[in-house]
């Protein structure tokens, strides 16, 4: 266990800019401190003394604001930064050297028994005010937005946005896990798809109704000329690419 706190103290200098010396890290980070409380409270439960490990994590909560119940398994160098309102339920699992950031729960979805809260891999970043629920598997290097909520599933080397949480792949591209400004915006791109396909339907039937005003005698061979025309368009690979985001954005995008 003392290894274990020697990481979660290190981490900070790495993922923290504005750690400046290790008095300071000791006494004025709650993050260290709520997981210094779990870690004994943690070690205690597991030689079945009764009651007192909840007390150790009420404790921790009234002075950190970090509420992590005895039984969740953390990992090393986890890192909670501010921290404040941060849940952990009993059954969650929190991989080696995750970065988890206020207002974050990673609980459950009902008063089901046995295994009911997340497992998050290892260097997973969890945004601010994110909800992880219920006995789902994140994988590793995993990124969850700000305010994003995940309930499903979600494979390694990716990042959910929105709510429900909608996966963006980015394969090959490490990120840093700080860099929460380069986010992709889903919901703003499958707007704009959306409104370029309602302006390419404006578009076509312009065409049509120019056509029929300005030939009364519009033949069917013309007008079957024109709808081919509109098909095509439609067959391209930029409009599928268009369709095929509006249909992954409503269909979770895997999740």
């Amino acid at each position: 266990m003392l290894n274990t706190l020697r990481t979660d103290f290190r981490i900070i200098f790495e993922r923290d800019p504005a750690a400046r010396n290790w008095l300071e890290v000791l006494l004025c980070y709650p993050g260290l401190q709520a997981l210094t409380f779990h870690r004994f409270a943690h070690w205690l439960r597991s030689l079945g003394i009764p009651l007192i490990p909840r007390m150790i994590s009420h404790l921790g909560r009234f002075i950190t604001g970090i509420e992590i119940h005895p039984g969740a398994r953390i990992g090393r160098g986890v890192f909670i930064d501010h921290g404040m309102g941060v849940v952990i339920g009993e059954t969650a699992i929190v991989g080696n050297y995750a970065l988890i950031y206020q207002g974050v729960t990673l609980g459950g979805t009902g008063k089901e028994s046995g295994k009911r809260h997340p497992t998050l891999g290892e260097n997973v970043v969890v945004g601010a005010g994110a909800k992880v629920l219920g006995n789902i598997e994140i994988g590793d290097n995993v990124r969850i937005g700000a305010g994003s909520v995940v309930l499903r599933d979600v494979p390694s080397d990716c990042t959910v946005v929105g709510i429900p949480g909608r996966i963006i792949y980015r394969s090959g591209v490490r990120v840093n896990p700080l860099e929460h400004g380069s986010l992709p915006d889903s919901e703003a791109q499958v707007i704009r798809s959306l409104v370029d396909r309602i302006e390419q339907l404006e578009q076509q039937l312009e065409s049509l109704q120019q056509s029929v005003r300005s030939s009364p005698a519009l033949t069917e061979e013309r007008l079957m000329a024109l709808v081919g025309a509109g098909d095509a368009l439609e067959k391209s690979p930029q409009c599928q690419l268009r369709d095929r985001e509006i249909e992954e954005f409503l269909g979770g995008s895997g999740i």
